[in-house]
Parts: structure tokens; C-alpha cells; sequence
């Protein structure tokens, strides 16, 4: 079990003993927020690393590439997030994101992924406790706001270790860490 030391230093706050509602939904819009965040910060850190060409390459015909996978987060926390909990209109062509072969180059992938940010973060950060637990429909999928959340980032983080690995697999030793644990 965490202590309220540990929380307090985890996220730069201190606890309250017998929080709200709406104090669990900031921390957990925070929370999400920041998990966002760390992804869209491992993603950049590859894409400053590749070529144009890297960032399209796919390892064969039926896998995606850096650049789709990229296309499909956006997709998919505009979809999920900013659309299934914020209720912007969706409009996403999810097909469209895995057919692109080309074109997007990697400062409008930075771009992209920094408007989804943008947009992700309004969202939750105006979320409610009572949108949090509202049933809706997200891509055939009866969710609560807080399961599409969750979802959306848990899908985030899962697709940004697989860009790492495709980022590793195309530069090898030339990889840049962006932290290396000092030895003790």
C-alpha cells in the first residue's frame, strides 16, 4: 500500500485524507494526463532520431509503420478520449490511418501529436466526476468515461514501446537512451 509520504511526493501535492469527488477526479485527470504526456515525450525522442524514410518503414507488408502508428494514436485518443468523453464529433476513418503510405513528414507527425495533447488535456481536464461514470458508446463499445480513458492511454503506452522497438530495430546501437539509470 502507498503511504501519503509517497503520494505527496509522487504528484507534488499533498493528500487529502477524505477526498471528494472531485478531488479523485483531478487526481486522476492528472494522472492521465501525465501518462499522455511521458508518451508523446518517448515518441518525439524516436522521431528525432529517424530519417523521413525510418519513420515510414514497415518490417513487412501486414505490419504498421512508425508514421502509421503514429496517425492511429491521434485517431484513436480523438476518438476515445476527446470525442467518446469530451463529445467533439467523431470523425475519425480509423482505415485511413494504417493505409497512408507516405507524406506526413516528422515535424507534422510532432505537430499532429502535440494538437492531440492539446486536445486530450482540455478534455480531461474539464471531465466530471458524472462523465466519468456515464455510460456512452466508443467504437461499438459501451465504456464509462473513465474505461474509455483508460483504454485510450493504456493503448497509447502500448503502441509507443512497440515505436521504440521499431526505432531500435532501424538504428541498432546508434539508439539514443533518453535515461540511463546512473550505477550506484
Amino acid at each position: 500500500m502507498i503511504g501519503d509520504d509517497n503520494l505527496h511526493y509522487r504528484y507534488g501535492h499533498s493528500t487529502n485524507m477524505n477526498p471528494n469527488s472531485h478531488d479523485v477526479t483531478q487526481e486522476y485527470s492528472r494522472a492521465m494526463v501525465a501518462e499522455l504526456n511521458e508518451a508523446i515525450a518517448m515518441i518525439g525522442h524516436c522521431i528525432g532520431q529517424l530519417s523521413e524514410q525510418q519513420l515510414w518503414w514497415r518490417p513487412n507488408d501486414s505490419m504498421n509503420s512508425i508514421a502509421n502508428l503514429i496517425l492511429h494514436l491521434s485517431g484513436n485518443v480523438r476518438q476515445w478520449i476527446v470525442s467518446g468523453v469530451g463529445g467533439v464529433p467523431d470523425t475519425r476513418v480509423r482505415q485511413q490511418e494504417f493505409d497512408q503510405r507516405g507524406g506526413a513528414s516528422a515535424e507534422s507527425l510532432r505537430v499532429l501529436l502535440g494538437q492531440v495533447e492539446k486536445e486530450a488535456r482540455q478534455t480531461l481536464e474539464s471531465v466530471t466526476a458524472e462523465n466519468l461514470v456515464r455510460r456512452r458508446v466508443v467504437q461499438g463499445n459501451d465504456v464509462t468515461g473513465a474505461k474509455a480513458i483508460v483504454h485510450s492511454i493504456s493503448h497509447f503506452r502500448g503502441h509507443t514501446q512497440e515505436i521504440v522497438y521499431l526505432t531500435r530495430m532501424q538504428i541498432g546501437d546508434r539508439y539514443q537512451f533518453d535515461f540511463v539509470p546512473e550505477p550506484e
